[in-house]
């Protein structure tokens, strides 16, 4: 049976200050954290990095990820440079990466190719520095539902590449469940919401059973899975604190 740890993404509370994250990540009972690129941790900013991996170590928070929006086939060799470096700063066995700029319905077998040559070379790169990359899970990118995510990954055939998952904006539970279930055990990391009925945000439990079967999911499987609260209603630190009440009672 796989773990399956209880955290949070630091862009949940983007206008909190890192110290401000990490004590309502503790005081939520949370377990680890992703460092997003966008403002607490930007790529290159190394000294930031290695300040965010020392005050969530000293508060009991493990560094799940680094939360980066790198886009493979778009973004520059040098980017991704900076982006290991930050994250090997941080500490973080992953990072989250995105599969291009456009939908898997809409690339060229050109544009495609150029996504999979890049996260080849993002993931030796990598790989040399015992890190592992994930494809964020989402719309407009290669990674937009199972069949093509397992494809892509089929075709940059790297074994420390793998997958988030969330649920697509607007689909029914049964319907994300079924791209959960298809993706397997190449899903490392969920960010975990509930947007219903299609981004208008909800209190977690308003989606309690599409998690709960999630979880249960993941638990049977042989991979260990973090999953990591996002977008809370309001930004308010008191949903967060409720909807980990949640998460964790699922757990």
């Amino acid at each position: 049976m796989a773990h399956v740890t209880p955290g949070i993404c630091s862009v949940t509370l983007r206008q909190w200050p890192v110290e401000d994250v990490i004590a309502i990540a503790v005081d939520s009972g949370l377990e680890c954290i992703e460092w997003g690129g966008d403002v607490h941790v930007h790529p290159g900013d190394t000294r930031s990095a290695q300040r965010a991996a020392q005050l969530s170590d000293a508060a009991g928070l493990r560094v799940a990820s680094y939360g980066s929006y790198f886009r493979a086939g778009d973004d520059s060799p040098e980017e991704f440079d900076r982006v290991l470096n930050t994250a090997e700063a941080l500490g973080a066995p992953r990072i989250r990466v995105w599969a291009g700029a456009h939908g898997s319905r809409s690339t060229s077998p050109q544009g495609r190719q150029s996504v999979v040559d890049t996260l080849q070379r993002a993931s030796d790169a990598a790989a040399a520095r015992d890190v592992e990359l994930a494809l964020e899970f989402h719309s407009d990118t290669l990674a937009d539902e199972a069949r093509s995510t397992v494809s892509l990954l089929a075709d940059v055939g790297r074994a420390n590449l793998t997958s988030y998952w969330q649920p697509p904006v607007g689909l029914a539970g049964e319907q994300a469940l079924a791209q959960l279930q298809h993706l397997g055990t190449l899903i490392s990391c969920v960010h975990v919401f509930s947007w219903w009925p299609e981004s208008e945000r909800r209190a977690l439990s308003h989606r309690r059973a599409l998690w709960e079967a999630a979880i249960a999911h993941l638990r049977a499987g042989h991979r260990d899975v973090d999953t990591l609260l996002e977008f809370v209603v309001d930004d308010d630190p008191a949903n967060v604190r409720a909807d980990a009440e949640t998460l964790r009672s699922m757990l």
